[in-house]
C-alpha cells in the first residue's frame, strides 16, 4: 500500500510493526503540523511544543520513547535543551534526533556531542524519518529489554548468593553430616571410576577424619571407603546409576561415636549423602534387645516349668490336657485318626517300697526316658500323667500303628532291665499299657479318648499285666 504524504510517496507496507511515543520540539507550526500529521497517520503517538523550555517542562508527565528537536530555536537552543535532557537521570536515556537546516559538519559534530543519536537535515523525506524512527526505536526497546535482563540477572545473582549463603549455613551447622559426590567417569567405558567430593560439611569431615580441604574437589571416596566398607563403593554405583535410595546402618568407631545411619540419593550425575550419629539410640537398641532376649529366656523357662514335669523333665499333666484338646481339634478339622496310650509301671508300689523314694524316682525318670525316645515324632506327646502312669498321644496313627508303639516301649524297656525283685510277673520292670485309637467327631470328646484308653490299661492289669490292651471307641 503506498500513500502521498507532502508530495512523498511512502509505502507502508514496508513500515516495520512496532510504533512508538514521539515528542516534537520545533518552533515552527508547519514543521510540527507536518511531522504530526505524517507519523500519527502511520501509527505513532505524537506530542508536539513550540519551545526548549516547554518541552523540559511537559516530557517529565508522560515519557517519550524518542524525541525530534530542532536546533534553531529561540530563548534555548536544541544543543541546550538536548544538554539538559542528558543531565537530568530521569531523562537522559530517551534517545534525541536532531532535525535542523544546517548542513554544516560543525553542526551536526555538536549535535553528537551533547548526546544526540542522529541528524536529520531539512528539507526531510517522511520515508527517511521513519526509518531512521523505527532504528532507534528498536535500538532504544533492546536496551529496555536488556536492562529489565540485567536487573533480573541481578534479582537472580542475589537469590543465588543468599541461596548458598542459607545452604552453607545449614551445611556447617546441621548436627547431620552432608556431602555430595560427582560420578567421574571412564571416558572409554562409561564406567564410574571414583566419586569427587562437590561438598561437605564439617560432621562428613570428622567422620572421615580428613580436613574438608583435603576432600573438596578431590577424588577420594573410593580409597576413604577401602577402610570403612569396601562394599560401600559398589552400592553409590547402583544408587547412581538406578536411581534407588540407600538406607543404612553402620559400625565405625570415631572418638566416643561408633555407630551411623546414612541416607544416600541420587543427584544428577552422582549422589547426596547424609549421616547421622546413632550411637546413643543403637546402644539403648541393643540394650533393649538384649533385656527382651533375657525376657524372652525366662518366659521360655517359665513355660517350660509350667508344663514339664519337675521329676522326669517330660510333659506334664496340664501339658497333656492342652495339646490333646488342641490335637482333638485338629484332627477333627482334618478327619485322622487320634491314638492314646496310657501306661502304667507294675506294681510300682513294691518297687517303692523296696528302694525308697530316691529308687522309685530313678526308676520314674528311667522309664520316661525310654517312652520319650520311642515316640520322637514331633507331633507325638509324652507326659507324666500321675504318680507312676504316662501318657503317649500319637497324631496321625490309627490302632495298628499305636500297637507297634506299645511293643517298641516294651522291647526298649526289657533292654534297659531295670531289676524288680518285688514283682509278679517279672524279675525285671514292666508296663500294662491301655490303648484307645479313633476319628474325632462332634458328638465325642477327647474324655471319651481317655476313658477308653484307661478301660484298656486296667484290662491289662486284670488280664496279667506286662501287656498291651486296645479298645476303639465307637
Amino acid at each position: 500500500m503506498h500513500q502521498s504524504i507532502n508530495g512523498d510517496l511512502v509505502n507502508f507496507d514496508s513500515l516495520p510493526e512496532s510504533k512508538g511515543s514521539i515528542l516534537l520540539v520545533d518552533d515552527l507550526p508547519e514543521n510540527l503540523k507536518l511531522l504530526t500529521e505524517s507519523l500519527s497517520k502511520l501509527g505513532y503517538i505524537v506530542r508536539s511544543v513550540i519551545s526548549g523550555s516547554r518541552a523540559l517542562k511537559t516530557v517529565k508527565a508522560k515519557l517519550p520513547d524518542i524525541i525530534l528537536l530542532d536546533v534553531k530555536m529561540p530563548e534555548m537552543d536544541g544543543y541546550q535543551v538536548c544538554e539538559a535532557f542528558k543531565n537530568d537521570p530521569d531523562l537522559c536515556d530517551i534517545p534525541v534526533l536532531f532535525i535542523s537546516a544546517l548542513d554544516e559538519a560543525f553542526d551536526k559534530l555538536k549535535a553528537f556531542k551533547v548526546g544526540g543519536v542522529d541528524y536529520i537535515t531539512k528539507p526531510f523525506q517522511i520515508e527517511e524519518v521513519v526509518a531512521r524512527l523505527e532504528a532507534h526505536l528498536t535500538i532504544r526497546k533492546q536496551h529496555k529489554i536488556l536492562q529489565n535482563e540485567i536487573v533480573k540477572r541481578k534479582e537472580i545473582e542475589e537469590i543465588l548468593y543468599q541461596s548458598r549463603a542459607i545452604l552453607s549455613g545449614i551445611l556447617n551447622t546441621s548436627l547431620d553430616g552432608i556431602a555430595a559426590m560427582q560420578a567421574v567417569r571412564n571416558p572409554l567405558t562409561g564406567d564410574i571410576q571414583d566419586f569427587r567430593c562437590l561438598a561437605v560439611n564439617p560432621i562428613i569431615s570428622k567422620v572421615l577424619k580428613r580436613d574438608r580441604e583435603d576432600l573438596i574437589g578431590e577424588l577420594v571416596l573410593r580409597e576413604l571407603l577401602e577402610n570403612l566398607d569396601p562394599e560401600l563403593f559398589d552400592r553409590f554405583v547402583i544408587v547412581v546409576e538406578t536411581g534407588e535410595s540407600l538406607d543404612k546402618d553402620f559400625y565405625y568407631p570415631t572418638g566416643d561415636s561408633c555407630w551411623y545411619h546414612y541416607v544416600a540419593v541420587k543427584l544428577s550425575d552422582g549422589f547426596a549423602i547424609a549421616i547421622r550419629d546413632i550411637t546413643a539410640r543403637k546402644q539403648t537398641e541393643l540394650a533393649l534387645q538384649k533385656s527382651n532376649y533375657k525376657l524372652q529366656e525366662a518366659n521360655h523357662k517359665l513355660q517350660l516349668l509350667a508344663n514339664s514335669d519337675g521329676l522326669t523333665q517330660i510333659a506334664n499333666r496340664r501339658c497333656f490336657d492342652d495339646y490333646l484338646a488342641t490335637e482333638w481339634q485338629r484332627h477333627q478339622r482334618e478327619q485322622n485318626p487320634l491314638s492314646l496310650i496310657l501306661i502304667d509301671i507294675d506294681y510300682f508300689k513294691r518297687y517303692n517300697d523296696s528302694n525308697g523314694h530316691q529308687g522309685g524316682d530313678d526308676c520314674l525318670i528311667r522309664v520316661a526316658r525310654e517312652i520319650a525316645k520311642v515316640t520322637q515324632r514331633p507331633t507325638d506327646l509324652v507326659a507324666r500323667y500321675g504318680g507312676e502312669e504316662f501318657a503317649a498321644i500319637l497324631s496321625n496313627t490309627n490302632m495298628e500303628g499305636a500297637l507297634k508303639v506299645t511293643t517298641a516301649i516294651q522291647t526298649s524297656l526289657a533292654n534297659l532291665a531295670i531289676p524288680h525283685g518285688n514283682s509278679d510277673v517279672s524279675d525285671l520292670v514292666t508296663l500294662s499299657m491301655g490303648v484307645a485309637s479313633l476319628i474325632p467327631t462332634s458328638e465325642l470328646s477327647p474324655e471319651d479318648l481317655i476313658s477308653q484308653a484307661d478301660r484298656a490299661m486296667y484290662a491289662a492289669k486284670h488280664q496279667g499285666r506286662n501287656q498291651a490292651i486296645a479298645y476303639d471307641v465307637t
